[in-house]
């Protein structure tokens, strides 16, 4: 599956598009990882609890958005984005949404 976020695939022509694609996940912070995200906030720094977590979303999100675009024949995803949201305090979601598309070489 080619995923890109531009409106094209270089080199590909796009010959139908499937529609609208999207893949979400909620994910909540663990208690035991704020505490530490706490601490590392205090003396600075990267907090790894947080960007494992964020990454972990995303590529969940990217999964479901490419399950999706296969359910429906696509072999390409264009005009993928990614967008967050806090659902509640302490809980945020990550979506992912593109164009399912089917390319042929030029």
């Amino acid at each position: 599956m080619i995923v890109v976020t531009t409106e094209t695939v270089p080199g590909r022509r796009i010959v139908n598009t499937l529609g609208l694609v999207r893949g979400n996940t909620v994910r909540a912070r663990h208690i035991g990882k704020d505490i530490l995200a706490g601490l590392r906030n205090i003396v600075g720094g990267e907090v790894h609890e947080y960007a494992k977590l964020i990454s972990e979303s995303r590529e969940q999100s990217l999964d479901r958005m490419v399950a999706e675009a296969e359910s429906l024949g696509a072999n390409a995803v264009v005009a993928t984005r990614f967008t967050t949201s806090m659902m509640m305090g302490g809980a945020a979601e990550l979506l992912a949404v593109g164009t399912a598309v089917v390319v042929e070489g030029d």
